[in-house]
């Protein structure tokens, strides 16, 4: 649902004035108050101003993917978690998941009309993303699988268990463009309970997914699921370099494991392999971590990573060069859970973040297509 409301209410207007006046003494006071702190996307509220605070160069001889005049603009919001957001060249337009209301939904480039119910009921669908023909894939929760909607509106599926079993709950992937194999992540979340609030009968006893998260290929011409890394603890969201020699996969695990650490893996993609594990990135930043999610690469090999849960000054977007060193943050008042790019030149960044959709004009483009 977009913002329709020309101005805010009155009482709005008041709340706002009082909540500056609060801001203004505690900067008179010295206190620290981050950029997005301080700033309301209601409608009507003040615009922000050039360059826009909330967009961070932490290196800015290497940050330099941002434009002086764009602003991060909230485009949509009245979700209950939004995820999984891919961008349709030939239709130019996003779609993504709206996970809690059980609906997949669309996005227009030209005016931003957001035509909800687009996919309905959508499995309680997660990450979504395009084939070589545009067709749509989705990672499906309640029915744990991987599916295809067809141009004749056909639903095939394409992937339902592993060589251990029946998935945990499919949850993002990408489509490598040579053999187009898809590859994704299966973390667990969503897995031991219905939408329903109540347990699968067979996640009846267990505190844990059903089988080991890990990640996974399937192959485009025989339909095989083949196991292609277990080393996250709860592989999340993942993407590949623009040569598609690497993959990134982030690790959330620590939402369940104790042990885990909230980092970034990198993998050398072997062909049908993922080999070389080793940690691409850490979340943590100035003394706090949070769970890295959704990725993204740029054309020039920079990693965009979706961030969250830990608060003002830290939930948004975490953008790391290709060795690994964080160079930039865009700060979002919300949790990001996912990204992409697209667009007609493919350099408008829209971010999925918890109950609103972010876009933001970039001076990059996106590796690849969704």
């Amino acid at each position: 649902m977009q913002d329709a409301s020309p101005e805010a209410p009155r009482g709005a207007v008041t709340a706002r004035r009082r909540v500056l006046g609060g801001l203004a003494g505690a900067l008179a006071a010295g206190a620290a108050i981050p950029a997005s702190a301080q700033r309301s996307y209601a409608p009507g509220a003040p615009p922000a101003r050039y360059p826009d605070a909330d967009i961070v160069a932490l290196d800015k001889k290497r940050f330099t993917m941002t434009l002086g005049n764009s602003a991060i603009k909230r485009v949509a919001t009245g979700y209950g978690w939004a995820e999984g957001p891919a961008w349709h060249a030939t239709g130019r337009f996003w779609v993504w998941s709206d996970i809690p209301n059980d609906e997949c939904l669309r996005m227009n480039e030209e005016d931003h009309s957001v035509h909800r119910r687009f996919r309905s009921p959508s499995g309680f669908s997660n990450g979504n993303t395009f084939d070589r023909e545009g067709r749509q894939i989705a990672f499906r929760h309640f029915h744990r699988d991987v599916v295809r909607y067809e141009p004749d509106g056909r639903v095939t599926v394409l992937a339902a268990r592993g060589p251990d079993g029946n998935f945990n709950a499919p949850n993002d992937g990408v489509v490598h463009p040579t053999d187009g194999s898809i590859w994704f992540t299966d973390p667990g979340y969503g897995a031991l309970m219905n939408y329903e609030g109540q347990r699968v009968p067979e996640a009846a006893n267990s505190p844990r997914p059903f089988i080991k998260e890990a990640v996974y290929r399937i192959d485009a011409q025989s339909g095989q699921v083949t196991k292609v890394a277990d080393q996250p603890f709860k592989p999340n969201g993942l993407c590949f370099s623009p040569d598609y020699r690497r993959l990134y996969v982030a690790d959330s695990g620590s939402s369940h494991y104790p042990e885990a650490k909230n980092i970034i893996w990198a993998f050398d993609v072997d062909g049908q392999r993922a080999t070389n594990p080793r940690t691409f990135a850490s979340m943590e930043f100035e003394g706090k971590s949070g769970f890295g999610d959704g990725v993204r690469c740029d054309e020039a090999g920079n990693v965009w990573v979706g961030a969250g849960w830990v608060g003002d000054g830290y939930d948004g977007v975490h953008v790391f060069a290709p060795d690994g060193a964080r160079i930039g943050l865009i700060k979002l008042p919300e949790i990001c859970a996912n990204l992409c790019f697209g667009g007609t030149r493919r350099n408008q960044l829209l971010m999925t973040a918890s109950q609103s959709i972010y876009l933001l004009p970039v001076e990059t483009r996106g590796a690849h297509f969704c």
